[in-house]
């Protein structure tokens, strides 16, 4: 069964990750623990129970904020005029081997889900993702973010209320 959790490097195998892009592999392995315990960003990472310290895919969770001018009109008319404190989903990363099978999906609704979760308690108007390239891009489009105006690599996903 797959189960997301938080990066444990006691016992997730960091080494063995290899998605095919080196930078994402490289945050993986020397930043993402150096990174949640200075609360840079939060480390998510999707494993089979089976083989737990495997690493099929990861993602990272932070703090942000979004100046309202740069949403869609239609959203900006509902907002007040300044700053709006969001979630930012970064480096997502499938392990090269299981590309093509739902995986990023799968973590982009584990992301999803735990930010409607921590609307709860914290308030945040959207997900905020920078996509890497077009593809990247398209993959996010296609569940439904949208791009910022003037930033058209940097898409949002309004978190409802």
């Amino acid at each position: 069964m797959l189960e997301e959790r938080a990066l444990d490097v006691t016992v997730h195998d960091r080494n063995g990750f290899d998605c095919g892009v080196p930078e994402l592999n490289d945050y993986l392995k020397r930043l993402a623990e150096q990174h949640r315990r200075k609360s840079v960003s939060t480390p998510f990472v999707l494993v089979d129970t089976d083989t737990p310290s495997e690493i099929l895919g990861y993602y990272c969770l932070s703090a942000a904020q979004v100046d309202t001018a740069e949403l869609r009109e239609s959203d900006r008319k509902k907002l007040p005029r300044y700053p709006m404190p969001c979630f930012r989903l970064g480096r997502l990363a499938i392990r090269k081997d299981r590309h093509g099978q739902g995986i990023g999906k799968l973590l982009l609704a584990c992301a999803v889900d735990r930010c409607l979760k921590a609307r709860n308690d914290v308030a945040a108007y959207a997900l905020i993702v920078d996509a890497k390239d077009g593809n990247a891009k398209q993959f996010y489009e296609h569940h439904g973010f949208v791009a910022f105006a003037d930033e058209p690599m940097t898409l949002y996903l309004g978190l409802g209320g």
